[in-house]
């Protein structure tokens, strides 16, 4: 709640993905002021399918929209490994990194959970703009006054950038830092779900060049599809040859591949993304503009945490800012130093994954080190 003694403050949040969405909800539960900016005029109400585990659905529920994403997503309690053919080798229980009342993971069509987050952000009563981004930002001791692309102004006590990987407004305060390719890539598409689908299936390896083969439900009806391979350069494939590419590096694979094969036909459904690594070692702020979500950090998606960490940025710095009446450099710094071992840890193994299977190398103790990092992720953040 905000303080008796001060008057309302305010927070500018650009970007209204994963993070700024559920921070600006956050804050205005809070009692503060919040506008929110997006450069797409569309509300950024794109990608494919996205696995929240329980430490994110953690945020959502504080949110106060967990109740509508199982509503419209898809939980399951594991992960089952099978040989290229489809053969199952196994099938092991995912840790409930939420706590035991919540589902180890949820699965969701991206844009379903955008449209879900910017619901709750303008019920929240947050200013919200699409099609509108900053472009200066000049500092003093006890706010910061922002021009906009529309030709507006503003003056904020904070600014909280979370728009996104290729963070402009990193840029804008002087933070170098930004991401570097892994040397893997992902592709994926939205599939019909057969009725046996009931949890992630994963297979590594297979008779072509991708590395990773898998799927993960999404609905009552559909699931996200996806194949990792070494990364190409993007010039070299036209994206109206995604779906025939496609089809080409799911070739052999069995069991459910050649039914997902046959539905793969629209390249505007596919993404195709290469992994990046990224991480801001430094402060994650000057002044009064700081970082959250992708803008400071990101990873493979070998975890399936990038999500998870953006939305426990945004609960963390929502947190330390309802609880504090001095908004300072002290402030800000302890949300980056609370952060930062449990971001690192979640970079660090899904990068390490990825360069396994770049490697080829075949008694990488996978399990292990996934369980060892659950077990951190388990741990409130």
């Amino acid at each position: 709640m905000t303080h008796p003694h001060t008057p309302t403050r305010t927070v500018l949040v650009i970007g209204g993905g994963t993070a700024g969405s559920a921070l600006a909800v956050l804050l205005r539960t809070a009692g503060f002021g919040v506008d929110l900016v997006e450069a797409k005029a569309d509300g950024n109400v794109h990608g494919s399918g996205l696995a929240l585990q329980g430490n994110a659905l953690r945020v959502l529920r504080e949110i106060g929209i967990l109740e509508r994403a199982c509503e419209l997503g898809y939980s399951s309690d594991g992960v089952t490994l099978l040989t290229p053919d489809g053969t199952e080798i196994l099938t092991q229980q995912d840790v409930r990194t939420g706590g035991e009342d919540l589902p180890a993971t949820l699965g969701m069509r991206r844009p379903v959970l955008q449209r879900i987050l910017m619901a709750a952000v303008r019920e929240s009563g947050t200013r919200v703009r699409l099609g509108c981004t900053v472009n200066r930002l000049a500092q003093d001791a006890t706010g910061v006054d922002v021009s906009f692309t529309d030709g507006t102004s503003g003056r904020y006590d904070l600014v909280a950038a979370a728009d996104g990987l290729n963070s402009a407004t990193r840029g804008l305060i002087g933070i170098t830092d930004g991401p570097a390719p892994t040397g893997m890539a992902i592709w994926r598409t939205p599939a019909p779900r057969p009725a046996g689908v009931t949890r992630t299936h994963l297979v590594y390896g297979g008779p072509g060049p991708a590395q990773i083969a898998g799927f993960c439900p999404t609905s009552d009806t559909m699931m996200y599809a996806f194949l990792v391979e070494a990364n190409r350069d993007r010039a070299s494939i036209d994206p109206a040859s995604y779906a025939e590419e496609m089809r080409r590096l799911a070739e052999g694979y069995g069991g459910h591949w050649p039914g997902i094969r046959a539905s793969i036909t629209d390249p505007a459904q596919i993404n195709y993304t290469w992994f990046t690594r990224h991480l801001v070692e430094g402060p994650w702020h000057r002044g009064r503009v700081v970082l959250v979500g992708d803008a400071a950090h990101a990873c493979p998606p070998t975890l399936a945490q990038g999500a998870a960490m953006s939305l426990e940025d945004a609960s963390v710095l929502a947190e330390l800012l309802s609880a504090h009446a001095v908004w300072d450099d002290a402030l800000l710094t302890a949300y980056r130093d609370r952060r930062m071992p449990r971001v690192r840890t979640v970079v660090d193994t899904s990068v390490r994954i990825g360069q396994w299977q770049l490697d080829g190398v075949r008694d990488a103790d996978v399990s292990g080190l996934l369980g060892r990092t659950a077990n951190v992720l388990r741990q409130l953040p």
